[in-house]
């Protein structure tokens, strides 16, 4: 049995807390969509309490700590030092369309490097964590990113834009040259689990612009801590701000980056 440290076990405490509120949720949302009422509000309301309840572990856990949260936005603490990056349901669309693959997003950032992390799925109960220098877990299993070193061989990870977001054009040339030199894309609809599967070995690489925060910041220690490389899509180090992101293993990473930026 791997025994998290004192702050894994507050994150991951407070995960497991919201995600009953989210499962029971969930379970209800399946009647709405059968019923055609309005799943939407439904579902922000679900967005709501769930992170109020991330809020309130984590402020009895860790007073001080100032808060990003994709609902409530910052929340300065009196620790300047230390912020909470939250995303209480990432995968919202999956979650309205009774689609079970969506996960709660913490990370805890120190001093402008996030050192702690978890992604929990409630509904296949895999919760995924890393503490800085420390490794990447699922569970009890510790995580490292896939061996493949040949982007033929691979399967990666897309976000693709929808309505009223991210550019279309720019996405459809990276589709290009990316799409027809790999096994496989992928499209599920939640960055955090994403991310959290390239860390896990599942997918060999990712990529995917527009994103905030809260949706990466959990996912790049996973991933870090796992072996892999983590980027910006134009191979800087700005994720949080830049709100882009392109990751894979050692080998994989820098054919993906290459092909980005062929794209452009």
């Amino acid at each position: 049995m791997i025994s998290q440290s004192a702050l894994l076990k507050v994150m991951s405490d407070a995960a497991r807390k919201a995600a009953r509120g989210l499962n029971r949720d969930f379970g209800e949302l399946a009647e709405l969509q059968v019923a055609r009422k309005a799943p939407a509000d439904f579902v922000s309301a679900a967005d709501l309490k769930a992170e109020q309840t991330l809020f309130e572990a984590l402020e009895k856990a860790r007073p001080g700590y100032s808060f990003l949260g994709e609902e409530r936005g910052l929340i300065e603490g009196t620790d300047k030092t230390h912020t909470w990056i939250v995303d209480p349901l990432d995968g919202t669309t999956n979650f309205l369309h009774a689609i079970p693959h969506f996960a709660i997003n913490i990370a805890l950032q120190r001093e402008g490097a996030i050192v702690a992390a978890v992604t929990y799925n409630p509904i296949s109960n895999e919760l995924f964590w890393a503490e800085k220098g420390k490794g990447c877990y699922v569970n009890d299993k510790r995580l490292r990113v896939a061996a493949r070193t040949r982007l033929d061989e691979t399967v990666i990870a897309t976000g693709i834009p929808y309505l009223g977001h991210g550019q279309h054009a720019r996405f459809l040339k990276e589709l290009h040259q990316i799409g027809q030199r790999v096994a496989g894309i992928r499209r599920f609809g939640s960055a955090a689990l994403d991310l959290a599967y390239v860390a896990a070995g599942r997918y060999d690489g990712y990529w995917e612009r527009d994103l905030k925060a809260w949706d990466i910041a959990a996912g790049l220690l996973l991933v870090t801590e796992a072996g892999g490389k983590v980027t910006d899509a134009d191979g800087g180090e700005e994720m949080l701000t830049a709100g882009s992101i392109c990751t894979g293993n050692l080998e994989i990473h820098p054919q993906l980056l290459d092909k980005l930026k062929s794209a452009q």
